[in-house]
């Protein structure tokens, strides 16, 4: 498979269709050398983005809290994503947006000066953890914890914060692992390195309060989704040996979709009914 800077088709750039493989940006730019970077990552499912223009709203959001204003609405963002399915034939397809300090007058830490650019690419990507739907995905536990929002805007889906991310998760495929668990700062159970976790025990859902770590927009539908079911959700601060206890688990998130997780760690989950249901709900939803 050819890597994802020499493909075929079109990305959206500053405002413009480009080949893809001209989507290029200088060495000095300045996001590259001090993570001046939001992004969102979305799926279109017949030619429909899911829950876009929250996705849109959420990008501009993320360029405040760095202060970094984007200079498009959310029409023109909405408008930028169509051009690029329509440029490439996709109708099932994951879609990235970012936003970033470019290269400009500035190239120390501060970049005011800079011009905040934006791009759009879009192409066919499948199931996140591969066979992880049907058995369960493995998790290993990092040794990173999600830091204190008193230190970084982790309400921001920002590039900066996903290096911990990186990290551990190579250190989870190191150890044939498809992903790892992160604590938070004061040792509590956060979220994988991109998506949000669930946990089922005596027909009640339990999920970490998201005040250290993004509240997902597939997070909060599926938690709206299983209240409509009737399943009481509980977010809480979940203790790491409280794992031992919960019978089922799950993953959240645009690229991982509903994933059911098999084990963490040392701490086993069935892939269960409320799991199973609540998987093939998601998928009706977002193909509806």
């Amino acid at each position: 498979m050819a890597g994802y800077d020499d493909r075929d088709g079109k990305i959206w750039m500053d405002g413009q269709l480009v080949d893809w493989r001209d989507a290029n940006v200088h060495i000095l730019t300045h996001a590259l050398h001090y993570a001046s970077s939001v992004f969102e990552g979305e799926r279109a499912y017949n030619g429909k983005i899911f829950k876009s223009v929250e996705h849109s709203e959420r990008l501009l959001k993320s360029g405040e809290m760095l202060d970094m204003p984007i200079p498009y609405t959310v029409e023109e963002i909405e408008a930028a994503k169509k051009a690029v399915l329509d440029a490439n034939g996709l109708t099932d397809a994951y879609i990235r947006v970012v936003a970033w300090r470019g290269a400009g007058e500035d190239m120390g830490v501060a970049s005011a000066r800079n011009p905040v650019r934006m791009a759009v690419a879009a192409w066919t990507w499948g199931a996140y953890y591969g066979d992880a739907k049907m058995k369960g995905a493995k998790l290993d536990i990092a040794k990173w914890k999600r830091p204190s929002p008193e230190t970084i805007p982790t309400a921001a889906k920002a590039a900066g914060l996903y290096m911990i991310c990186t990290m551990s998760k190579h250190a989870a495929e190191a150890k044939g692992c498809s992903d790892a668990l992160f604590l938070d700062y004061r040792g509590y159970v956060a979220e994988a390195t991109g998506a949000n976790i669930f946990f089922v025990k005596d027909g009640e859902v339990h999920t970490p309060i998201p005040d250290a770590i993004l509240n997902g927009i597939t997070r909060q539908t599926v938690i709206g989704m299983l209240r409509d079911k009737g399943i009481n959700v509980i977010e809480r601060r979940i203790q790491l040996e409280e794992l031992a206890d919960f019978e089922q688990c799950w993953l959240t998130g645009t690229a991982a979709e509903v994933t059911p997780v098999g084990q963490i760690g040392d701490y086993t989950f069935e892939v269960g009914e409320i799991t199973r249901s609540i998987a093939e709900d998601y998928e009706a939803l977002v193909r509806a």
